[in-house]
């Protein structure tokens, strides 16, 4: 960035969702994908690389999953990371274009739950990995005690780089691009000599089970880059908005296909473990094989992972969310008193979810349920995108922030019922067909054969029924630019003028 001189990273950062000016825009696509990748770039991505072998599946069959699984989570995603430069804000104060200005609380809870659960799920699988390691490398015991105070270290650390906001996120997140990406490849040395390529897992091809098992691990390596959707513009706002299209797209999808590090260490290791030690992957414990499996110089650099990947994915899952909540209720919480709140929120979840109510396996299946509902609503994002050209009144974005009224996405008492009467029943027919067998079945998951079609369905239905309203129900000429719109109609209505609210 070009303004490290002015603004030091030891410096808070004061700017909540209102517009970034101009001359504080220096970041570049370059720093996108550090942010991205950074938060990628952990332990709970290895975790998730361990899915196919604990569903079944040989190594090369998992490897063509999770690499069908990147590359379209990485496509849809790309186009949510254009939505900072032009609005100069987040992607859930952006989405009042579509939903409305009181309709875009639904980005802002959509990316509440999400930060949480995986806030959640990076805390605990980083401290269950630094202190397994810590137990075999210094012979640490392994207690509620030891683990808490790993759990409260990583939250803690991730709650003040949160809180001094964007700038010391970067530098987090460019040591922990280059240290975690070295100590993955570095296990090319610790695991080369017992892995199989030739790894033929439970279920082969052409057996039942197969395309269930197969279809399944790719939506959960596709969950990996959706998650990041309605997070974005968190960071791409401090982008100039005259970048290139095309390289802010390419940051986002280059920094998913880097994710293949991470993903292909937990297939590989996961393969390694079912052949030596089978009995973890029967108890889907696949952090606790990585250990038992693991040559003991290598137990150091699995604990650095942990405690690396624990504060990047922890840093990007909470900035956005409290930079969200101090533009709900901007009268009563600035960027820093939300981000605190919801912080102390998550630890306390964190908490009580893995030590009074043994929660992790249900925020697990949260997390996939969470990104169901986010699927469709990036879809509307993105073909709002499209129809309006990249078109916006970045200002008029800005209304219910400020506590006003009217303005060109004002609608209907300030929500748009096209995206929402779009995105309501795609994201309910999305959770009816989830299928994840012994956690949670929606009353459709079995009609495609145990087959989870969730994300198909609720991305084919979400595209339809939005171009559809669209195009029945024109919107606003106002909302479109000098070229009018792409694909759908409108109507010359007048759009409101902005006003403060009846007393």
């Amino acid at each position: 960035m070009d303004n490290k001189k002015s603004h030091a990273i030891t410096e808070i950062e004061t700017f909540g969702v209102e517009q970034i000016p101009d001359n504080e825009r220096n970041a570049t696509p370059t720093d996108l994908f550090r942010m991205i990748f950074g938060g990628s770039n952990t332990f709970a991505t290895a975790v998730l690389g361990s899915f196919p072998v604990l569903f079944g599946l040989s190594f090369q069959a998992g490897a063509w999953s999770i690499i069908l699984g990147v590359l379209i989570g990485g496509l849809i995603l790309a186009p949510m990371g254009l939505f900072g430069p032009l609005n100069g804000t987040n992607n859930a104060v952006s989405s009042g274009a579509h939903f409305g200005v009181h309709g875009r609380i639904v980005g802002s809870f959509l990316s509440l739950l999400t930060a949480i659960a995986f806030f959640s799920l990076s805390v605990w699988s980083s401290g269950d990995a630094l202190i397994g390691g810590a137990k075999r490398l210094f012979d640490l015991p392994e207690t509620d005690l030891t683990l808490g105070l790993a759990y409260g270290l990583f939250a803690v650390l991730v709650l003040v780089v949160c809180i001094y906001g964007f700038r010391f996120m970067l530098l987090v997140n460019k040591i922990a691009v280059w240290a975690a990406s070295l100590l993955f490849l570095l296990g090319v040395f610790a695991f080369a000599g017992p892995f199989d390529a030739n790894y033929a897992g439970t279920v082969q091809h052409g057996q039942a089970g197969f395309w269930a098992a197969f279809i399944g691990a790719t939506l959960l390596a596709m969950s990996n880059p959706v998650s990041f959707g309605a997070f974005l513009g968190d960071w791409a706002r401090y982008i100039p908005r005259e970048t290139p299209k095309g390289r802010i797209m390419a940051a986002v999808i280059f920094s998913q296909i880097a994710t293949l590090i991470p993903f292909f260490f937990g297939l590989v290791t996961a393969t390694i473990v079912a052949v030596k030690a089978p009995d973890y992957i029967a108890q889907n414990n696949y952090v606790g094989g990585l250990l038992a499996i693991a040559p003991s110089w290598y137990f150091l650099p699995v604990c650095l992972i942990a405690t690396i990947g624990g504060m990047s994915t922890g840093t990007t899952s909470l900035y956005g969310t409290g930079l969200d909540m101090s533009s709900v209720f901007p009268r009563l919480l600035n960027r820093v008193q939300a981000t605190l709140f919801i912080g102390l929120l998550s630890i306390a979840f964190i908490f009580i979810g893995r030590f009074a109510a043994n929660l992790v396996q249900s925020v697990s299946t949260f997390a996939v349920l969470i990104i169901t509902c986010t699927s469709p609503w990036m879809v509307i994002m993105i073909l709002g995108l499209v129809t309006r050209r990249g078109f916006y009144h970045a200002d008029d974005l800005q209304v219910f922030t400020r506590g006003q009224e009217g303005g060109a996405y004002w609608f209907h008492n300030g929500w748009n019922w096209r995206g929402m009467g779009a995105w309501i029943p795609s994201a309910l027919a999305g959770l009816c067909f989830v299928n994840l067998p012994g956690q949670f079945v929606g009353p459709l998951g079995n009609l495609a054969g145990g087959i989870d079609i969730s994300l198909p369905v609720t991305l084919g239905l979400a595209a339809l029924l939005y171009l559809t309203l669209l195009r029945t129900f024109p919107e606003s000429a106002g909302v479109y630019g000098p070229q009018g719109p792409r694909w759908v109609g409108s109507h010359d209505r007048p759009v409101r003028g902005i006003s403060e609210p009846a007393a």
